[in-house]
């Protein structure tokens, strides 16, 4: 996504702020991220992307649940935050003085400056340097009468009218539609839809490994700050912000981040030609027909299903465990041996027997009302086993809790059951249990499902 997206023509009512307090209170920190190649995204089934992965830290540091939402039009990023409806934009965006008057901005997570794009001649392998060159724009000043695109609310646009000024010419400007993201626009250079665009360098720089057709050597501005918006009035929340990106400057994994996306030329190639990258296609993996198809059967959504089988396998049909788990499914030899599955690292045996166990776990549990906690009382089961479920379901009932929810309840019991004086208590039946496992397994497989829900239709 570009850094220097995303702004405003005219003020935005505010509506007054969640600060640090309310957002603790409510447990969740709510944060607007664009869909892109280096912002959010999914590849082989992993959330990644370079806002994301600070993102998921910021949370942690502050102890919040992170709630991402994916913004579908990158013009409208500061109006959402203005309005309340979210706590952050996690997003890059030039510190201008037109903006500083709308939102605060965190302290700057990196420098970079403006660079025009533009296409080499096609033959450009066989020319000389000089005269690829004399093809080129190679000053600022030869962009007089000539048309670049740009997204309509961006600082790209800003600083093209600050351009034409200083340039003392007209540089005609083709404004562009906000659900553009700066990746998709670069590759309309690539496929001469448009002659000319903007982007941060950083942006195009590895755009461009990629696109070795494109040119982004001409420099259009100086270095600016690049930083993440917060609303006005949310001082406490802004200031722990600036406290985490202070302490995240002194530690190594800030920079691995940001080469990771920005500079890892062979990682962002590979990605971008993978067919399990989420924005060449829809899919998640080489077996989501198949998913889809037991899903069905299911009762499911296939991406909960699809976000099940990468928490057990990461999609690899030969995956094993050290406990003689295996397959797509991580189905045990005698579960397998009862469910009928002869070869444990066929795909289509491992996902029928995986999920026809799973319509049992569901069924165990037709007690409990809502369907969504009986479906994450049967992922829990699948993980350590039904009788332990059962064993946490008991001891919730004893200590008050509701033994029919998992969350808050009995997940909360099946933790317990890791201590002696729990797994000890005369209602439990089978022991001790390392209730740790079963209960991030089913916090990180709904996780995971809801960024397939926003990544993926």
């Amino acid at each position: 996504m570009s850094g220097s997206e995303s702004g405003r023509e005219a003020s935005i009512p505010q509506r007054p702020s969640r600060d640090l307090d309310q957002i603790r209170e409510d447990g969740k920190l709510r944060a607007l991220i664009a869909y892109s190649a280096t912002s959010y995204f999914l590849y082989k089934g992993q959330t990644m992307g370079y806002e994301y992965e600070l993102l998921r830290r910021l949370a942690n540091h502050l102890e919040l649940e992170l709630e991402i939402r994916v913004a579908r039009d990158l013009d409208q990023m500061l109006e959402i935050l203005q309005k309340g409806q979210v706590d952050i934009v996690a997003h890059g965006l030039a510190i201008t003085q037109e903006r500083k008057k709308e939102v605060a901005f965190a302290d700057y997570l990196y420098l970079t400056k403006q660079v025009l794009v533009q296409r080499k001649p096609v033959n450009w392998r066989s020319l000389t340097r000089d005269q690829t060159l004399d093809y080129l724009v190679q000053d600022p000043v030869q962009l007089i009468g000539d048309t670049v695109s740009v997204r309509k609310n961006s600082s790209y646009l800003r600083r093209l009218e600050n351009l034409s000024r200083e340039i003392g010419g007209s540089i005609i400007i083709d404004t562009l539609e906000g659900n553009l993201s700066t990746d998709e626009i670069i590759k309309q250079v690539v496929d001469k839809k448009i002659k000319y665009t903007v982007a941060d360098r950083n942006l195009a720089r590895i755009n461009a490994s990629n696109y070795p057709i494109l040119d982004i050597s001409v420099p259009v501005s100086f270095s600016q700050r690049i930083a993440w918006a917060l609303p006005k009035g949310a001082d406490k929340l802004l200031e722990a912000t600036n406290d985490w990106i202070a302490s995240e400057k002194r530690q190594t994994d800030f920079y691995v981040i940001y080469n990771k996306y920005f500079k890892n030329s062979r990682s962002f190639n590979r990605r971008i030609k993978s067919e399990f990258y989420s924005l060449n296609k829809d899919q998640i993996s080489a077996y989501d027909t198949l998913i889809k198809k037991e899903a069905r059967e299911l009762g499911w959504d296939w991406r909960l299903l699809a976000s099940l089988v990468y928490q057990e396998s990461r999609f690899n049909p030969e995956a094993t465990s050290w406990t003689g788990a295996q397959g797509l499914m991580q189905l045990m030899p005698a579960t397998a041996e009862e469910l009928g599955v002869e070869d444990r690292s066929d795909p289509v045996q491992s996902i029928d027997g995986g999920t026809k166990y799973l319509s049992r776990l569901v069924e165990a549990f037709a007690t409990v009302p809502d369907s969504i906690q009986r479906i994450k009382f049967a992922l829990a089961s699948y993980n350590c086993g039904y009788n332990h479920v059962k064993d946490a379901q008991k001891l919730a009932a004893v200590k008050g809790l509701n033994e029919y929810c998992w969350d808050g309840n009995v997940d909360s019991m099946i933790l317990a059951l890791s201590y002696p004086k729990n797994y000890y208590h005369e209602v439990v039946e089978h022991g001790y249990v390392r209730g740790i496992e079963p209960y991030r397994y089913v916090n990180q497989i709904f996780d995971r499902y809801q960024h397939y829900t926003a990544l993926l239709d």
